[in-house]
C-alpha cells in the first residue's frame, strides 16, 4: 500500500503501529474527516486559511495527545492543569506523546530571556562558577585565594636542607598596647615575635615595655630545617600553617633564606576584595547576583544622549549640544571651543563623523573642560530650583545601565573571565559569537574534567540555534520582545536538544519570520527532529517545505463551512499532478500570483539619515510615497529596527502623534508633509476579552443590531439595538451573562464549562431569540461565517460594505460571534487591514502611511492573492504602503524594495540594494534576488 492511497483505503484495517490513525474528526469544520498519518515521516498539512488545517493537527491530534497524557496523572495533579476536553472524534489510535511549538510568545515575565529560556544560561553560569578566573581590574592579575596545601606544596619543594620560619603578622586591636596583645600571645602559648630581621622574646619585649619596636610585628609560629622524608614534618608544618592563617587574620608569611612568600586565604588582590564565584554570582534573578544600580532590569532612568543631541550632523561649534545652546549654559561649551586645539579635537566635524573616544570625551571631560557629566551633576545639585528641575527632566530616558552594560549582572561578575572572555561578553555578543567562542575554547587538563559535559551541552544548544536560524540573537535578548516565529523556533530548538524518541512533534508554520535562505536550514533541522525517530507534522504554507515533505496532506476545498474535507494525500510529485485543489494549481503552475504590469513611480519620499540602532551600520534609507515598498532580508538583518525602532517611531513624533522612543539615527527628511499620519497594522491581537469579536472591530455589528431592531416583532415589543448585545444587560441571558456557557468550580477536579441550561448556548434570552431576519435569530446569525453572512445579508448593503473586506483579505471563514483571543497573529493583522477598507474608514484623510509587519503569516498562495488586492486599493485610495516581508510572491509584486543584509546579527544592517523587482533580479550573489528570480523569470 502507498501512502498516496492511504485515504482511500478502509481505515479501520491499518495497522496503529504504522500509523496514526484518525476517523471521522468533527471539530470546528472539519466534515467527518478521517485520515492515516504514517509514522516517523515529515508530514505537512496544507490549504487555504481556514479550511481546517489546524482545527486537524492542534485541535484534534494535540488536543488528544494531551488529554491522554493527562487523563494518567492523579486527581491532585489535574487540578494544577487545564481541562481538556475529548476532540469529537470517532477514535484516534495510534498517538504518540505530543509536542506542540506553536508561534505564541507566551513568555510574559520580563526577566525572561533568551538565554534562560533555552538553559544556556544555566549551564553558563555553572562553568564560569566552576572554573571562571577572578581578574583584577587594576593590574589584569589573576586573583588567588591560597589555602594550607598551597603553602605546605611551596615549602616542600624548596630545596631540602633550606631553613624556613613561619609567621602570622600581628595585628593589634584598636583599644589595647602592644605589651597587652604580647601579653596575650604569651597566654596563647607563643614565646616568640619577628621584628625588623630580628627573632625576640616576647617576655623580653615585654620587660622592655616595646621601647625598641618598630614597624610590622609578626607572630613566630615555627621554624624547622626542610626534610623532604619527613611525614611528622609535613604533618607539623601543616599545623602550624593554619595556625598562622588563623593568627594572621587570613595571611600566612614563610621566610626562606634571605626570601619571603606571603600567603593569603583572602580573595584580595591590588588592594582590592573580590567576592569569590558561585552560581548566584552569576544570577540576575538573585539579590546577590543583581546589578545593583538597575536591580537587574539593565536599564535605568539617566541622561539620553539621543535627547542631549539630537541633531547628529550638527558639530559641538554649530551648537550640537542641546543644552549648552542658551546664553546662561553656553558658558560651559565656551572652554571646550577655545580649548579644543589643545587636545586636538575635532570642534567642525559633526557629531556622527567623531570617533567613539571623541565621544566619550564630551561626556567625561578633561583637565581643559568640564564634561557633559559634570554639566549635569551641576543641575542635579541645583535641582531645588524649578528651571533645574525642568531641565533635567527634558534630558533624561530610559538608558542601559551603565554598570551592568544591560546584561543585569553586577558589576564584578565581568572581572571572572575564562579565556579572558566574562560571561557579560559573551551575553552581549550574537550567538553565532557565543558558539565561535567555545568552539574555539582552549581549557587546561583539570579544567576539562570539569567543564566538558557543560560545554558540550552549552555548545550543542548555541548550534541549535544557529541551525533553526537565529544565531542573530543574543542570550541577553528578553524573551518578551520575540516575534511568534523566533519564540516558536526557539522552542524548537529547545526540543532538538533533548532528543526525545518516539514523539510527534507539531509545528504551526515554524518558516514565519524566515527568508527562504533561512527557510532552507529550517527544513534540514526539522528532517534530523524526523530521522531520530520522531513524526513531525508541520501545517506550512512554504513551497520549499512541501518539497521535502514524505507526505502533503491538504484540507479543504475552500476555507470556513466550505472546508474541512480531505483533499489530496501523497507525495511532492504527485500533488504536482492533481488538479482538484488550489495548493495544486498553484504549485503546477495553473494559477498564479500575477507580476503587475507595470510598477507605480513616485516622486515624493521620506528619508532616513544616519540609522545606528542594533545592528544597523549607520545607514541612509529612502522610502518612497504613493507606492508599495517591501523590507527584505536575511532573518536579524536589521529590517524590524529599521521600521519599528526608527521610521516608525521618528514619523509618529514629527507628525505630532506619541511614539515608543527612538532608535539611533541622526535625522528624518524629506515630504513627511504630504503624510496625515502613520498606521503600524502588527499582529498584536485586537482584543484580549472573550466578548470581542472581529465583527465588532469593524463596526458591522452595529448595522446588524439596528436592523434587528427595525423588524415588525422587535418594534412592537419594544426593542433597541441595545437588547441584540450580548455585552450589556437586557437582551442577553443573566444566567450565563452572555457568555453561552457557565462555570462550575469543581476544587480539587479541573473546573467544568457546562452549556448555558437557560439559553442553550445561544447568550440571548428567548424573546430576542423570537425576533428574526430572513428565518435566522441573531444568535444564528452570529454563528455564520464572514462569507456565508454577506449573502444572507446582501439586500442590506450598509452591512455588505463593512463586512465585505474582512472577506477581501482573506476571512471569509471566520465567524461574525467569533472570539478575537481565538485569532492567530495574521488573523488579527488583516481584521485591522480590513477595518481600514471599509468605506469612509480614510475618507477623512488620505495620505497615511500604512507599515505592515509580515502580512503573508498565515496565508496561502490564493489568500496572498486577495491580501495584495486589498492593500493595492489602500494605496488607490492615496496611501502608502511598507511593508516587511519574506514572502516571494508579494516582493515580486512590490514597486520598490529595500534589501537589508548580507548576513544577520552583527554582519547584518548593511543596505544592499534599493530599486525594483526587474532591477534586482540582475544582482548576483544576493540571497534575495536568487529566489526573486525564479518568481520573476
Amino acid at each position: 500500500m502507498t501512502t498516496a492511497t492511504i485515504h482511500q483505503t478502509d481505515i479501520d484495517t491499518l495497522d496503529p503501529k504504522e500509523f496514526i490513525i484518525i476517523k471521522g474528526a468533527r471539530v470546528h469544520n472539519l466534515k467527518n474527516l478521517s485520515v492515516a498519518l504514517p509514522r516517523n515521516q515529515f508530514i505537512v498539512v496544507t490549504g487555504l486559511s481556514g479550511s481546517g488545517k489546524s482545527s486537524l493537527a492542534f485541535d484534534t491530534l494535540y488536543a488528544e495527545g494531551q488529554r491522554m497524557y493527562v487523563e494518567s496523572l492523579s486527581s491532585y495533579a489535574r487540578q494544577f492543569l487545564g481541562r481538556m476536553d475529548k476532540p469529537d472524534v470517532d477514535y484516534i489510535r495510534g498517538i504518540s506523546p505530543a509536542i506542540a511549538i506553536e508561534q505564541k510568545v507566551s513568555i510574559k515575565n520580563n526577566r525572561s530571556t533568551v538565554g534562560t529560556s533555552t538553559e544556556i544560561y544555566d549551564y553558563l553560569k555553572l562553568l564560569y562558577a566552576r572554573i571562571g578566573k577572578t581578574i583584577s581590574p587594576i593590574s589584569g592579575n589573576q586573583v588567588r585565594k591560597d589555602n594550607v596545601a598551597d603553602v605546605v606544596d611551596f615549602i616542600f619543594n624548596l630545596e631540602d636542607g633550606s631553613r624556613i620560619v613561619i609567621l602570622a603578622p600581628l595585628q593589634v586591636q584598636p583599644d589595647r598596647k602592644l605589651t597587652k596583645e604580647l601579653d596575650l600571645l604569651l597566654q596563647k602559648g607563643y614565646s616568640r615575635i619577628y621584628n625588623n630581621d630580628q627573632v625576640l622574646f616576647i617576655e623580653d619585649v615585654i620587660s622592655a615595655d616595646a621601647a625598641d619596636i618598630t614597624g610590622d610585628v609578626y607572630v613566630l609560629v615555627d621554624r624547622a630545617v626542610l626534610r623532604k622524608d619527613d611525614e611528622d614534618l609535613q604533618f607539623r608544618i601543616s599545623d602550624s600553617v593554619q595556625t598562622a592563617f588563623f593568627e594572621g587574620h587570613g595571611e600566612c608569611h614563610v621566610l626562606y633564606g634571605d626570601q619571603k612568600r606571603v600567603f593569603s586565604n583572602k580573595f584580595e588582590l591590588d588592594g582590592m576584595t573580590f567576592e569569590e564565584p558561585s552560581v548566584n554570582f552569576f544570577s540576575f534573578n538573585n539579590p546577590y547576583g543583581a546589578c545593583q544600580r538597575c536591580e537587574g532590569f539593565g536599564n535605568v532612568l539617566g541622561i539620553d544622549e539621543d535627547l542631549v543631541i539630537p541633531d547628529k550632523t550638527l558639530s559641538v561649534y554649530e551648537g550640537a549640544i542641546a543644552p549648552w545652546r542658551t546664553e546662561k549654559m553656553s558658558e560651559w561649551q565656551v572652554p571646550l571651543i577655545k580649548n579644543g586645539i589643545r587636545f586636538d579635537f575635532p570642534i567642525h566635524r559633526p557629531y556622527n563623523e567623531l570617533t567613539e573616544e571623541q565621544r566619550q570625551l564630551l561626556w567625561t571631560g578633561n583637565q581643559y573642560f568640564d564634561g557633559l557629566d559634570a554639566f549635569f551633576a551641576h543641575v542635579q545639585a541645583q535641582t531645588h530650583k524649578i528651571q533645574y528641575r525642568v531641565m533635567l527632566s527634558r534630558y533624561r530616558g530610559r538608558t542601559t545601565c551603565p554598570d551592568c552594560r544591560g546584561t543585569r549582572l553586577r558589576k564584578d561578575a565581568s572581572y571572572v573571565k575564562i579565556n579572558g572572555t566574562s560571561i557579560t561578553d559573551l551575553l552581549l555578543k550574537p550567538i553565532t559569537g557565543v558558539l565561535e567562542f567555545f568552539q574555539n575554547i582552549q581549557l587546561t587538563e583539570h579544567e576539562l574534567q570539569v567543564a566538558d559535559r557543560l560545554v558540550i551541552e552549552i555548545t550543542n544548544r548555541l548550534s541549535y540555534l544557529v541551525r533553526v536560524g537565529l544565531g542573530y540573537l543574543t542570550l541577553n535578548r528578553l524573551s518578551s520582545t520575540l516575534s511568534g516565529g523566533e519564540s516558536q523556533r526557539i522552542n524548537l530548538a529547545t526540543s532538538l536538544g533533548s532528543a526525545l524518541v518516539g514523539s510527534m512533534y507539531i509545528l504551526d508554520e515554524p518558516s514565519i519570520g524566515l527568508h527562504p535562505r533561512d527557510a532552507e536550514q529550517l527544513i534540514g533541522v526539522l528532517r534530523s527532529l524526523q530521522k531520530i525517530g520522531n513524526t513531525v507534522i508541520v501545517v506550512e504554507h512554504e513551497e520549499k517545505m512541501m518539497e521535502i515533505a514524505d507526505q502533503i496532506i491538504d484540507i479543504g476545498p475552500e476555507a470556513g463551512s466550505g472546508g474541512g474535507n480531505l483533499m489530496f494525500q501523497g507525495t511532492y510529485p504527485e500533488m504536482l499532478k492533481s488538479t482538484e485543489t488550489y495548493t495544486a494549481q498553484y504549485l503546477n503552475g495553473k494559477r498564479q500570483v500575477e507580476v503587475p504590469v507595470k510598477r507605480r513611480q513616485w516622486r515624493n519620499t521620506i528619508e532616513i539619515v544616519g540609522a545606528r540602532e542594533n545592528n544597523l551600520k549607520n545607514i541612509t534609507v529612502k522610502f518612497p510615497l504613493d507606492v508599495m515598498t517591501v523590507i527584505t532580508g536575511v532573518s536579524g538583518s536589521g529590517k524590524s529596527t529599521l521600521i519599528k525602532r526608527i521610521l516608525h517611531p521618528a514619523l509618529a513624533k514629527v507628525l505630532g502623534g506619541h511614539s515608543d522612543a527612538t532608535g539611533k539615527f541622526d535625522k528624518i527628511q524629506g515630504s513627511y508633509s504630504k503624510i496625515s499620519h502613520v498606521e503600524f497594522v502588527d499582529q498584536n491581537p485586537i482584543g484580549k476579552s472573550s466578548r470581542s469579536n472581529p465583527v465588532t472591530y469593524v463596526k458591522a455589528y452595529d448595522a446588524i443590531r439596528s436592523l434587528f431592531a427595525d423588524q415588525p416583532l422587535a418594534k412592537a415589543r419594544g426593542l433597541k439595538p441595545s437588547h441584540f448585545s450580548f455585552n450589556i444587560e437586557g437582551g442577553r441571558c443573566e444566567v450565563c451573562q452572555g457568555e453561552g456557557q457557565v462555570k462550575i468550580e469543581m476544587q480539587f477536579m479541573a473546573d467544568i464549562y457546562l452549556t448555558c441550561e437557560a439559553c442553550h448556548g445561544q447568550k440571548f434570552k428567548q424573546d430576542i431569540l423570537e425576533i428574526k431576519y430572513h428565518d435566522k435569530n441573531i444568535a444564528e446569525v452570529l454563528d455564520m461565517t464572514i462569507a456565508d453572512s454577506i449573502q444572507f445579508f446582501k439586500e442590506q448593503p450598509k452591512i455588505i460594505e463593512k463586512l465585505k473586506p474582512l472577506d477581501d483579505v482573506g476571512l471569509g471563514y471566520i465567524r461574525l460571534g467569533q472570539s478575537s483571543n481565538t485569532l492567530s497573529g495574521g488573523e488579527a493583522q488583516r481584521v485591522k487591514l480590513a477595518s481600514f477598507l471599509t468605506k469612509g474608514a480614510t475618507a477623512h484623510s488620505e495620505g497615511i502611511l500604512f507599515i505592515f509587519d509580515e502580512p503573508s503569516t498565515g496565508l496561502h498562495f490564493h489568500d496572498i492573492n486577495k491580501l495584495l488586492t486589498a492593500i493595492n486599493a489602500l494605496i488607490d485610495k492615496g496611501n502608502s504602503v511598507v511593508i516587511i516581508e519574506h514572502n516571494m510572491d508579494i516582493i515580486k509584486c512590490a514597486d520598490w524594495i529595500i534589501d537589508m543584509g548580507p548576513e544577520g546579527g552583527t554582519n547584518g544592517g548593511h543596505l544592499l540594494f534599493e530599486g525594483t523587482p526587474e532591477e534586482m533580479v540582475k544582482l548576483e550573489g544576493n540571497a534575495t534576488a536568487d529566489y526573486l528570480r525564479e518568481k520573476l523569470v
